[in-house]
Order: structure tokens, then sequence, then C-alpha cells
């Protein structure tokens, strides 16, 4: 599974691509230079169970570390995961 990033200057997303299949997709939109809101979040059905929407979380809190950035997660599904997962917590707005 890989996981890719694609950052505009309002806008972007992460979207997690196997054997040459969009597994899922997370769009988040810029708020400010030093946040970002993650907005929706979407897993193809046939990659369903398998942690994509975990993994493009990770990746986010992952950018968000090591660009000095905080995190808004509006997105249902991500809000979620910061709330089960006080470790991450670091990175929230």
């Amino acid at each position: 599974m890989e996981i890719q990033q694609f950052n505009r200057e309002t806008k972007g997303h992460f979207k997690v691509v196997e054997d040459g299949k969009e597994a899922g997709i997370m769009t988040y939109s810029w708020a400010g230079k030093e946040k970002i809101i993650i907005d929706h979040t979407d897993v193809n059905p046939e990659f369903k169970g398998k942690g994509v929407g975990n993994k493009m979380v990770m990746a986010a809190v992952d950018y968000a570390r090591g660009n000095n950035i905080k995190i808004i997660p509006l997105c249902p599904f991500a809000k979620s995961v910061f709330d089960k997962t006080e470790a991450i917590r670091d990175v929230l707005a």
C-alpha cells in the first residue's frame, strides 16, 4: 500500500493506492499557514476493513508533526481516530 500526498495552496489530500487501484482518499483544506482541516475520508468498498482510513489519518499526523502544523478533524471518521488514539492528539488545533 502506497500513500501519496497532493498539496495545493488552499486544499490537499492523502491517497492510498494498492496495485494501481485507489483504496481511499482523505481531503483537507488549509486554515491559514499552520492548520489543516480534514474534511472528508472515503475508502473504496473493496478495501474496507484493511485500515486504509487509519493509514491516511496517521500520514496526516506525520505530515503535521514534520511541518509544525495542527489538524482540525471535522470529518467524523478522522475525529473518531483522534478520540480513540491519545498518542496523536499533540497535533490537534
